[in-house]
């Protein structure tokens, strides 16, 4: 059997980040971290089609910043901002800190591995045809610049009786490559024969050391940026 290694977990620290960032005492570590596992439960549930393709959670000094990536950040802020307004209101139940939470807008969601097996997904619980839904993945990330892309879909595909595993890759994707920047992603449909899992590999290229710097600091500054304009 081949061993397989979550891509993202396999480059963190590298060209990726962990999803949660802070440090915590022994006492109050299984406390935080029930607290964001909580946190993300209730946006999933609650912010359901709304294109959140990951939830980023800092703890400066008694304070909880829950960054929102979405690719509808409309339906996520609602009029006026309402629903963020509420959203904040119930996330502070939940975290025994006060909880900020930002909105960070995904330009290209095709790009996102993430949102494209959720779209995946989606066109399967309609009844679309797998290689269709597949193809047309793959085609639109291609378009927008990707170098690579691996789809793979598992279950009672067609409502076959028994289970198989179909896969299509255009490109390259060299999972063995640290400095490749691999995004990753999976989803689950809920189809009328039982669940069929999608995991889906983009490449976007390799990152060098001096790029990821680059990248970092750009994204300090809007952040202080978007903290100034909050407060």
């Amino acid at each position: 059997m081949g061993q397989k290694v979550n891509p993202t977990s396999f480059r963190l620290g590298l060209n990726k980040n962990w999803d949660s960032m802070w440090f915590a005492k022994k006492k109050e570590y299984g406390q935080y971290l029930i607290e964001d596992f909580k946190i993300r439960k209730y946006i999933q549930e609650n912010l359901k089609n709304s294109g959140i393709s990951k939830i980023f959670i800092e703890r400066p000094t008694k304070k909880c910043i829950v960054t929102i990536y979405t690719s509808r950040p409309g339906f996520v802020i609602g009029k006026k901002g309402s629903d963020i307004d509420k959203i904040k209101n119930n996330l502070n139940k939940i975290s025994s800190s006060y909880v900020s939470v930002n909105i960070k807008e995904i330009r290209k969601p095709e790009l996102d591995a993430y949102l494209v097996a959720e779209n995946v997904a989606q066109q399967l619980e309609k009844r679309i045809a797998y290689r269709k839904a597949m193809k047309r993945a793959m085609q639109s990330t291609l378009r927008l610049g990707a170098k690579g892309i691996k789809v793979t879909v598992a279950g009672r595909l067609a409502g076959t009786e028994i289970a198989r595993t179909e896969w299509l890759r255009e490109g390259s994707i060299p999972l063995h490559t640290l400095r490749a920047d691999v995004d990753y992603g999976e989803a689950e449909a809920e189809t009328t024969y039982g669940i069929i899992g999608v995991k889906v590999w983009i490449y976007k290229g390799i990152v060098f050391e001096k790029d990821r710097k680059k990248i970092d600091e750009e994204n300090k500054i809007l952040t202080e940026k978007e903290n100034v304009a909050a407060s």
